[in-house]
């Protein structure tokens, strides 16, 4: 029973981690080298559970509880005694086995030892260890506490009873697991790509503005956020370093390139909401108060084909990692309901839709574009011979 969790790492997606596990009872070190980080955890951990007081979700009572199963430390020695450690630091993979490695001499034989990385290799961090069999890839979404996917990544040497014990422990925090094969991106960083880079290639062309195309996903397709609201909210850099870091790792395929646009904004510093402007321009609280190219207009059906295009470009993706074994059919579509809160399931929008209304229309995007980014899964083309549908 995995009941000592050690955290690695005490910025926001650490400090989300050691929230959840302790929440779940179990006793939590959160670990940092900079105490005035560590500090800073705690106050934040505190006005965290303070305002669930203030909106009834917890008392008092349950508060303590929580803070009481966290200490937190600054010499990774005090990990010893955990049954899991989850390292949530940057994302260096010559600094995350540094880290692994100096860990494992800590820790017993039987504890595992998972990354909360996003997108990097687990085989690769695995391999720094000596007992790469207890490695395993944990990766949690922000805010950790309130997103209920975690993605569960085996490498190659990972152990039966690691990955078991890892689902069994992430499940039991109340949380759903999608157990992804260890490929750039995972399910979610992978799948999501043409949200965004579809939506960047539609501005490009001078199609429709930043505001038109947001406005396209939510109002047709139920999307919570617009592209470039969601863009501005993860920040250009991040997102752009995701984007280019999946191109790279998938051997530069044309899918997942990255966008000038996009590339041009991180490097002006329009970062979003955390520097006040990106593709739109923000106040003190957070709120849009300016549009950026608001002078781009289009009429008729021109939104429903812009949803579309960006829809099916979705849907290929998915049925692509599900061609590919990356994951279950069930869990790439709880992956994006649950990790990036899709109104549905790809997969699932796939047979609502239609298998051929999906083929039709990226074949359509081939022909008029004659470029490999808009070519039909090959599931797809089958799916549609055989008449069949994902569920």
């Amino acid at each position: 029973m995995i009941n000592k969790v050690g955290v690695i790492g005490s910025g926001t997606m650490g400090s989300g981690i050691a929230q959840v596990a302790a929440t779940s009872g179990c006793q939590v070190k959160l670990y940092d080298t900079n105490q005035a980080v560590l500090d800073k955890a705690e106050l934040a951990l505190d006005k965290i559970l303070s305002r669930l007081i203030e909106k009834g979700r917890i008392d008092s009572e349950e508060k303590n509880r929580i803070q009481s199963n966290i200490s937190y430390v600054n010499n990774l020695k005090d990990l010893a005694d955990s049954n899991l450690t989850i390292e949530a630091i940057i994302e260096n993979i010559d600094i995350k086995k540094k880290v692994f490695s100096e860990l494992e001499s800590y820790v017993s034989d039987d504890c595992i030892i998972a990354s909360n990385t996003s997108s990097l290799s687990i085989a690769s961090i695995a391999a720094s260890l000596k007992n790469p069999k207890r490695c395993v890839g944990i990766h949690f979404f922000n805010p950790a506490p309130l997103m209920k996917l975690v993605e569960v990544i085996p490498a190659i040497q990972t152990s039966y009873e690691t990955l078991e014990k890892s689902i069994d422990t992430i499940s039991s925090w109340n949380k759903t697991v999608a157990v992804a094969k260890d490929t750039p991106g995972f399910i979610v960083n992978r799948v999501a790509r043409p949200f965004y880079g579809e939506a960047l290639r539609i501005y490009e062309e001078g199609i429709a503005n930043f505001a038109t195309i947001d406005s396209a996903m939510k109002d047709i397709g139920g999307f919570r956020m617009g592209p470039f609201e969601l863009m501005d909210f993860i920040g250009n850099d991040v997102n752009y370093t995701v984007t280019e870091t999946v191109f790279t790792a998938f051997y530069f395929d044309p899918r997942y390139k990255p966008s000038f646009t996009q590339k041009r904004f991180a490097e002006a510093g329009y970062l979003g909401r955390k520097s006040g402007i990106g593709y739109y321009e923000y106040d003190k609280s957070g709120k849009i108060v300016l549009e950026k190219d608001s002078n781009i207009s289009i009429e008729g059906d021109a939104s429903q084909k812009i949803f579309n295009r960006i829809l099916v470009m979705l849907i290929n993706e998915a049925a692509d990692a599900l061609f590919l074994n990356i994951a279950s059919a069930k869990d790439i579509d709880n992956a994006m309901t649950k990790g990036v809160n899709y109104p549905k399931g790809l997969l699932a929008w796939a047979d609502e839709k239609g298998i051929n209304w999906c083929v039709d229309h990226m074949d359509e995007l081939y022909n008029e574009y004659r470029e490999d980014r808009y070519r039909c899964s090959p599931l797809l083309r089958k799916m549609k011979i055989d008449n069949k549908t994902f569920f």
